[in-house]
């Protein structure tokens, strides 16, 4: 008995030990993550600290010179270094929207389409193909866009709506002008071909995460789909659906290459979308390297400034629509 006694004695306190040990191990482990993840967090918030820094610092010259008329100029010529900001300005904007106008009820309709009318041997082929639009390089949509999507469109679509609506009153202005085949409706809808994956993805995901029983309770009242559609999965999945056409948007504003090859390129503002025109990014993208003086190269760096103040805001609004949003449902 006594020999027992003392192996307990022998036991107990080397499991404490081994438990101990253990403790300590985990709590070393668990301080290393949490100092890891504090470092990159705040490596994140220096890194674009320092790329805010950088381009309001590159941007000081050209508002020294010109002012904050630089926003609302239209003037861009090297050569005498005189430049505006208003054109880049107006075909980023325009471009963006026009993409979004495309993109965004195409994508719905596919989302839809893949969560309740497709057949279940047929969704993943086409969601295979929705995942392969997103991985294609933006260059590329850009060369196909310059040598096949735009003369076809200046010698089908684009006489097609100069005929058909160059003459409506109100909307005229839109569709003046010669087929030039590349513009910004040209960009425009090289983007909403860009921007169609990432809309239909997100909006798919949050569609099949929709409970079931909400849709079955909808069909058992005697609801048809487009009002199990409208009713039960746009309202339950808007949170997310709005995230992704944020997402879109935020692609689309920053899209370069795919535009320089296709919008033609031209420092100037025109009512009509069949005329060539130019973005932030494609006018960064074309001319940096040939940026010789200091006007010239603070003039492209202060596009980019604005480019990230636009982008900024776009984000902060969604995620201000989101959190009302949020609130609202409770």
């Amino acid at each position: 008995m006594v020999d027992m006694a003392l192996s307990d004695q022998v036991v107990v306190p080397a499991q404490a030990r081994a438990r101990l040990k253990a403790l300590d191990r985990f709590r070393l482990s668990d301080a290393v993550f949490q100092h890891l993840t504090r470092a990159a967090a705040i490596g994140v918030l220096l890194l674009l600290s320092g790329v805010i820094v950088s381009l309001i610092q590159g941007s000081l010259l050209t508002f020294k010179t010109f002012g904050l008329s630089f926003l609302w100029s239209s003037r861009w010529n090297p050569v005498t270094d005189n430049y505006g900001a208003l054109p880049a300005i107006f075909g980023t904007v325009v471009t963006s929207f026009i993409a979004m106008l495309i993109a965004v009820p195409v994508g719905l309709l596919i989302a839809f389409f893949l969560t309740e009318l497709c057949p279940q041997w047929l969704r993943r082929p086409i969601g295979i193909a929705i995942e392969l639009l997103a991985g294609i390089p933006s260059i590329i949509y850009g060369i196909w866009g310059l040598f096949l999507f735009a003369p076809f469109l200046q010698a089908t679509l684009q006489p097609f709506l100069i005929d058909t609506l160059g003459n409506v009153p109100i909307i005229a202005p839109l569709f003046a002008g010669p087929p030039y085949g590349i513009g910004m409706l040209t960009a425009g809808l090289i983007l909403a071909i860009m921007v169609l994956p990432f809309v239909t993805s997100i909006s798919r995901d949050v569609f099949d995460a929709v409970p079931p029983v909400l849709k079955e309770a909808a069909y058992g009242l005697g609801c048809t789909t487009w009002e199990v559609v409208r009713y039960v999965v746009l309202p339950y999945a808007r949170v997310g659906v709005i995230g992704g056409l944020m997402l879109g948007l935020g692609r689309a504003l920053g899209e370069t290459m795919a535009v320089t090859f296709v919008i033609g390129n031209a420092h100037r503002i025109s009512a009509s979308i069949l005329a060539p025109g130019t973005t932030i990014s494609a006018t960064i993208a074309n001319e940096f390297t040939e940026a010789v003086g200091d006007l010239y190269t603070s003039a492209l760096t202060s596009l980019g400034l604005i480019l990230f103040v636009i982008t900024f805001i776009v984000l902060a609004a969604a995620r201000f629509m989101l959190l009302r949003l949020e609130r609202r449902i409770g």
